[in-house]
């Protein structure tokens, strides 16, 4: 079996763009786990969160290639040929750390 996805050539050197889930942080819901689109960065909660609007950013969007932005997770997911890959090839965005949030809040005053 291959085991390349010919949706690989979408993914971006992206970083995610909130620390949590982009609508959930804007209504003021939680979420259960972060995924990340590998095309554009968007963070979204995973399909177990109430809203799974990384799911939803797919649907909007047609970006195919996801990855968990849990830590000590590697895996990748394609919502096109839905297929899973554990290791993603390449550099995986990583969340920061509870103390690079903290540091990163001191720095923006």
């Amino acid at each position: 079996m291959d085991d390349r996805c010919e949706h690989f050539d979408t993914i971006q050197d992206v970083e995610p763009r909130t620390d949590g889930c982009e609508e959930c942080l804007a209504q003021g819901s939680a979420w259960n786990e972060l995924r990340i689109c590998l095309a554009c960065g968007h963070v979204g909660c995973c399909e177990d969160s109430a809203h799974a609007h990384a799911l939803a950013h797919f649907k909007s969007t047609g970006h195919p290639m996801i990855a968990s932005l849990e830590r000590d997770e590697t895996w990748g997911w394609c919502y096109v040929d839905r297929r899973y890959f554990d290791p993603m090839p390449g550099r995986l965005p990583k969340r920061k750390s509870a103390w690079g949030l903290l540091l990163g809040r001191f720095i923006k005053r």
